[in-house]
C-alpha cells in the first residue's frame, strides 16, 4: 500500500492564534474574505479545514520560471517577455529575495494597531527605470484560447487582492512600488493530436493592478473576530460550512434515533 498522510484536523497550539508561531499570511487574509467562520474554526479553534490536492505541475512551472528569471537577474538583463510586452524593467536584485519567495517566510511587516505579523511569499519582483518595484506572480493553467487580460480568468478579484497584499507589504518595508503588477501565465494547450510525453505551453504576460485600500480596513475586523467568542458569519460562497451543518444535523438525528 502506498504511503499517505492521514488528515489530522487538530493543529498544534503554537500554530493557532495566540501561539508563538502564528502569523497572518496573505492566504489567511484571503481565507477570511472567503469565509470568516471557516477562518475562525481554523485559526482560533485550531481545527484545520481540509486542504486541496497539491498542484505539483503548477509547482514545477513556478520552479522553472524562477530559474529562468534568475538567469536574467544575475545578468541584470531584461527577460525576452519583458521586451515583448514593452515592460521597461529587469528582475530585482536584493539580499532577501530568496526569503521573500519562500513559503512560510516571505515579505514580513509588523502591523502595530493589531500586533499581527503579516507575511506573503512573492513569486518574483521586477524593478523599472524609476526604481519602482513590480510584483509578479506566476500562474499555470489549461484553458482554451490565449490568456490576454485579467478578465480571462474567473479569479480576477482574488488576483487583484493577492497583488495588493504583496504591494502593501513591500511599501511598508520602505520600497517604492508600482500599483501595476503582472501575471506571467503558462497556459497548456490540450488541442494537440497526441500527448507525445510533453505539454506545450503558451506564455503570456497579463497586467494586474493591485488593490490595497481594503487591507487597513479588514485587519481590525480580523483582530476583532479572533478576539471574540461569537461565531462569525458564513461566507456567501463557502461550501464547507453548509456541508458541516447538513452532515451534523443528519448525524445528530441518527444519534438521537439510535438512543430510542
Amino acid at each position: 500500500m502506498a504511503d499517505f498522510k492521514r488528515y489530522n484536523p487538530n493543529r498544534g497550539a503554537d500554530w493557532n492564534y495566540g501561539g508563538k508561531k502564528w502569523r497572518l499570511s496573505r492566504s489567511k487574509i484571503e481565507f477570511f474574505v472567503e469565509c470568516p467562520r471557516c477562518f475562525y474554526v481554523d485559526n482560533k479553534l485550531g481545527t484545520k479545514r481540509p486542504g486541496y490536492p497539491e498542484f505539483t505541475l503548477n509547482k514545477a512551472v513556478d520552479a522553472l520560471f524562477k530559474k529562468e528569471f534568475d538567469i536574467h537577474r544575475k545578468a541584470a538583463t531584461a527577460h525576452p517577455l519583458m521586451q515583448k510586452y514593452g515592460i521597461d524593467a529587469v528582475p530585482f536584485v536584493h539580499a532577501k529575495m530568496d526569503t521573500w519567495r519562500e513559503n512560510f517566510e516571505g515579505v514580513e511587516f509588523k502591523h502595530a494597531p493589531t500586533g499581527f505579523v503579516i507575511s506573503g511569499a512573492v513569486d518574483d519582483i521586477w524593478v523599472n527605470k524609476a526604481g519602482e518595484l513590480i510584483v509578479v506572480d506566476y500562474k499555470a493553467t489549461s484553458k482554451p484560447g490565449t490568456i490576454e487580460t485579467l478578465g480571462d480568468s474567473s479569479w480576477n478579484e482574488q488576483y487583484k487582492r493577492q497583488m495588493g497584499v504583496y504591494q502593501w507589504l513591500l511599501r511598508h518595508n520602505g520600497f517604492e512600488v508600482s500599483s501595476m503588477g503582472y501575471l506571467v501565465y503558462a497556459n497548456a494547450h490540450d488541442d494537440k493530436e497526441a500527448f507525445d510525453a510533453k505539454l506545450e505551453f503558451e506564455v503570456t504576460v497579463v497586467e494586474c493592478e493591485g488593490q490595497s485600500e481594503w487591507i487597513d480596513e479588514i485587519l481590525p475586523r480580523i483582530k476583532e473576530t479572533l478576539e471574540s467568542d461569537a461565531i462569525p458569519a458564513i461566507g456567501e460562497a463557502c461550501e464547507f460550512c453548509p456541508y458541516r451543518e447538513a452532515a451534523g444535523k443528519k448525524l445528530l438525528a441518527m444519534h438521537q434515533a439510535n438512543k430510542k
